[in-house]
């Protein structure tokens, strides 16, 4: 019998993360502001003032790729490379780093690097692409600062491909790593991996918004068919809805799905139940290594991934055109893996269409086929793309050179923002393209302008909210939208409902009126959001406080034809607590759609808090509501909201769910009313805070300060070309 005792621990277990309990867990329905600060600088290990676009022009970039090529074929004995090269893994280290990119609300992609972290680098899809990131270990140590891990994933891909034959279009740098894992991201609301798949009607349209995989765990859709039973025709249907959330058409899907599959192999050769846990639950001598296997070798030819089984081409150590050969002109039946896993064999294939095996020289296997292949051959309209890139293998390549810069470009934003010498010259449509203007303007003439903005006719509501809606569509998550391009103009946005059309009419034609006269062309991009400065800034003097509210011109005004409607379509603002706005009522919280959008708008609480106090105070809410309009003098930016909402002489009376009562507790008469986005700011304790801050005596003029600083944040979200 063992004699060893554990001693009782000495000291309060505030770290120990698997009982640690969070004010979240004891409170569960208390609003988490957390997603607001969650890249805060102290996460960040470098020096004050680390600048990675400077880093980067230190970087010889042609030593790195070529470095990456090489390391394509250093085979290491600790994970032996498949055919003698580590292309395949690293491309689909990149593909699943770009693949989790969703259009609904920018968010997932490989902007940030956020493969390194939970839940990513634990998904069941992700299995043994930890090994991938440590392959590049040596080369991310010789470059250091000077390529992140977010441009390293995607670099790698495309050098993947450049080793085997085919020439990529080219790679934009400018991804910035995070340092821990992302907290905004919803990627559903399951407790298993793999679990059920998440139709509410089974059909997968009713696919919850704005997830993209079908089940946990998944980049997108199971690779042995809808809920694991095989069944081309579903499938099609999966990956068609999926693809189209992440902004891809069907033939940009049948591209990426052949180019992924034409080079590489699955690996499914043993009992998946023998398999170690993922890197997040591995021991502390695994080092964040995970699905370690201890069956025969563990690797090379009984490597255990996603449990299917073999490659899909004859060549799959080199680019080839096999793909489409084979799929198209044998006939094909599901068989299980030697791991279990339904996959797709052919019959009676000839032995030289066959590849060798991945280890064993000189023998032959069977390549497969995932559901989502043969979704290829069976749905007729992509059967239809398949047909063409068979005959036309130039084409082909063509088309996946741009789905794939798309596929691993999308979530950056404009162009504006790539950095480096590969950057293709050819502008597409997906990048939001803007033309740049040629003009500049003096202090004088702002001056001017704003004088004449502020003398046309129009209202500061009509100025404000114009420039407000303009900007607002800018989400951090993939750096679109924004007032530059002066796009609410166009097709779809001037149609939006919560941008007021016809008010918003009216404003854009007097603007356009302005324009025409003027000696100098300004953008209508400029003039929309001068407006509302000028606007603001009459405001701030109205409540005593002179300032200058700063204005950086050069924006640019997009053209319809340089909008695709479709894409502009998913950031359509259903709510909006800013200007407390909602389209109609939804299951979340107005509150908790607050802390959402202002997230995606790259704003902090303290800084949400204080913009929605001056808004509230300028008295520009949606359609002239009156609610939360704490003042006697609506139209001055000051601090009354707070003043007001934290004043203990009233009563806050609920109406409905989503209307108050603020009655005066002495005469019992209503003094203002209130939506649960106004209250929230009194009755959430940290928020509660920031308002009894700005509510103070001494803090009027900071409050101003505060919140014109916001102001410029907000309408200079997307200056890409300054910063």
């Amino acid at each position: 019998m063992s004699t060893v005792q554990t001693a009782k621990c000495p000291f309060h277990h505030g770290s120990n993360t698997s009982t640690q309990q969070s004010v979240t867990d004891w409170w569960p329905q208390s609003l988490n502001l957390d997603i607001l600060h969650q890249h805060d600088v102290k996460t960040k290990p470098y020096d004050e003032g680390f600048s990675y676009k400077e880093e980067f022009k230190k970087l010889d970039f042609e030593a790195l790729k070529n470095d990456l090529k090489k390391l394509m074929t250093d085979s290491q004995d600790w994970w032996p490379a498949d055919w003698g090269t580590y292309a395949g893994l690293m491309i689909r280290m990149a593909w699943h780093a770009a693949g989790t990119y969703r259009i609904a609300d920018g968010r997932g992609g490989a902007n940030t690097g956020n493969q390194r972290f939970a839940p990513l680098n634990s998904w069941p899809d992700n299995a043994n692409l930890d090994k991938a990131r440590r392959l590049l270990w040596p080369i991310k140590k010789k470059y250091g600062n000077k390529i992140s891990w977010a441009d390293l994933f995607i670099l790698a891909g495309n050098m993947a491909y450049e080793s085997l034959g085919f020439k990529t279009l080219g790679f934009g740098a400018g991804r910035e790593d995070i340092w821990h894992p992302e907290k905004d991201i919803y990627w559903g609301a399951e407790k298993e991996w793999l679990g059920k798949n998440r139709y509410s009607n089974g059909s997968s349209e009713s696919l919850e918004n704005p997830l993209a995989a079908v089940q946990m765990g998944l980049i997108y859709v199971n690779p042995e068919g809808v809920d694991g039973k095989p069944d081309p025709l579903k499938t099609a249907q999966d990956v068609r809805v999926t693809f189209a959330r992440m902004g891809m058409n069907d033939e940009e899907t049948v591209a990426l799905t052949a180019g992924g599959h034409t080079v590489g192999k699955a690996h499914g050769n043993g009992d998946p139940a023998t398999l170690g846990p993922n890197p997040e639950g591995a021991e502390i001598h695994h080092q964040g290594l995970g699905w370690i296997s201890k069956v025969n070798k563990g690797n090379a030819e009984h490597t255990i991934t996603s449990g299917l089984e073999g490659a899909w081409t004859t060549t799959p150590n080199k680019w080839n055109h096999s793909y489409f050969h084979l799929l198209l002109n044998y006939d094909w039946e599901p068989r299980k893996s030697p791991a279990g896993a339904w996959q797709w064999e052919p019959v009676n294939m000839k032995e030289e269409d066959k590849p060798f095996d991945a280890h064993i020289p000189g023998v032959r296997r069977n390549p497969i086929m995932t559901d989502a292949d043969m979704a290829l051959k069976f749905d007729p309209v992509y059967r239809q793309y398949a047909e063409r890139f068979y005959k036309d293998p130039k084409y082909f390549e063509e088309v996946f050179a741009k789905a794939w810069f798309k596929l691993t470009h999308r979530d950056m934003g404009p162009k504006t923002r790539y950095w480096g010498p590969d950057v293709p010259k050819e502008d597409f449509i997906w990048q939001d393209p803007i033309p740049k203007p040629d003009y500049t303007l003096t202090e004088q003439e702002i001056d001017s302008l704003k004088q004449k903005l502020l003398n046309c006719g129009l209202t500061p509501y009509e100025l404000i909210t114009t420039a407000w809606d303009s900007a607002r569509t800018f989400r951090c998550s993939d750096y679109r939208g924004g007032a530059n391009g002066a796009r609410i103009r166009l097709k779809p946005q001037i149609d939006w409902e919560g941008n007021e059309p016809e008010k918003l009419k009216r404003v854009l034609k007097k603007l356009e009126e302005i324009q025409s006269g003027l000696d100098k062309k300004v953008s209508l991009a400029d003039l929309i959001v001068l407006g509302g400065t000028a606007a603001v800034e009459q405001a701030a003097r109205a409540g005593g406080v002179n300032i200058t509210v700063p204005f950086l011109p050069g924006r640019g005004d997009a053209l319809q034809e340089m909008t695709d409607i479709d894409s502009f379509a998913v950031l359509e603002p259903l709510h909006d607590g800013f200007r407390n706005w909602l389209k109609k009522k939804y299951a979340p919280q107005p509150e908790e759609l607050l802390l959402d959008r202002a997230q995606l708008m790259g704003l902090t609480a303290p800084e949400m808090t204080v913009l929605i106090g001056g808004m509230r105070a300028l008295d520009v809410n949606y359609g002239g509501a009156k609610h939360g309009v704490f003042t006697e003098r609506p139209g001055v930016l000051s601090n009354d909201f707070f003043v007001h909402l934290t004043d203990m002489r009233y009563n806050w009376i609920p109406v409905d769910d989503n209307l108050y009562h603020i009655v005066d507790r002495k005469t019992g008469k209503t003094r203002w009313t209130a939506t649960r986005v106004d209250l929230i700011f009194g009755s959430n304790s940290i928020l509660r805070a920031y308002s009894e801050f700005y509510a103070q005596d001494d803090n009027n003029e900071k409050f101003i300060r505060d919140f014109v600083k916001a102001w410029v944040k907000v309408m200079n979200a997307d200056r890409f070309d300054v910063q």
